[in-house]
């Protein structure tokens, strides 16, 4: 596993909190050479000096270039890390359906544009995506989210099939709730959902490190959700209606 790692240039975005900042670490931790993105420059710079990375801030979709040349020119993980939790229903303005498009997405697609060239020359290459169990499962009063989080798991396993005969590894972590300043976001529906089970950022890290080190796609730092993901496919009717009855608990304590 160490191997993996060791002396790797690693990007992680979204890295000033939570879940990428408890990545940035653990790549840190293992020997890695870590750029910490965050739209935040303060907190990019605060984990980075932590670290001993280097602070590239800005939008996610837009630092590649800059990342890998403060990596010295080649980037062997780049873990898409940076996410919007938007709620709402259908009825949600464009303008948060693009943004959570924009973010949970496209940001992904673009990075991939931007590192697949020189990781598929090469024969190597990395891709992490933070997904949530969102993307498998789906989450009460965040249609934004949860669709949006579909399209970022069905683009980590679009790639991972495409590519992983050309040397490509790709791992989707699908976690449900974690403490961070998202899950606190979340509000009445997190509480009821994800509050319970939540477990810390580090877990995240931990999970995904076991993934890389069994070479595994899926990342489920809940393993229950593995349990979940099954039924939803054996019997879809059955999980839409346990769901709608959790929906239905949710609106009667507004």
């Amino acid at each position: 596993m160490v191997e993996a790692v060791q002396d790797a240039g690693v990007i992680v975005t979204g890295a000033g909190g939570g879940i990428g900042a408890a990545l940035a670490r653990r790549f840190a931790a293992a020997g890695a050479r870590v750029v910490v993105n965050d739209l935040d420059a303060v907190k990019a710079k605060t984990v980075a000096d932590e670290i001993g990375g280097i602070a590239v801030p800005g939008d996610a979709s837009a630092i590649v270039a800059e990342a890998r040349d403060a990596l010295g020119g080649t980037v062997d993980v780049y873990c898409a890390n940076a996410g919007l939790a938007s709620g709402g229903t259908e009825a949600a303005d464009e303008k948060v359906w693009a943004l959570a498009w924009d973010v949970n997405v496209m940001a992904h697609i673009r990075a991939a544009h931007e590192l697949l060239p020189a990781w598929l020359e090469r024969g190597s290459g990395r891709f992490v995506s933070t997904v949530s169990a969102a993307g498998l499962l789906t989450m009460i009063g965040a249609a934004p989210y949860a669709v949006t989080k579909h399209g970022a798991y069905a683009f980590a396993e679009w790639l991972s099939l495409t590519y992983r005969h050309r040397g490509l590894k790709v791992h989707a972590i699908c976690p449900q709730g974690v403490r961070t300043d998202m899950l606190a976001a979340t509000g009445s529906a997190g509480d009821l959902v994800l509050q319970p089970t939540a477990i810390e950022p580090e877990d995240v890290a931990d999970a995904l490190f076991a993934g890389i080190e069994e070479d595994r796609f899926l990342i489920l730092p809940h393993p229950e959700v593995a349990g979940y993901y099954q039924a939803r496919a054996t019997d879809p009717d059955r999980w839409l209606t346990n769901m709608n009855h959790i929906q239905q608990k949710w609106e009667s304590s507004q």
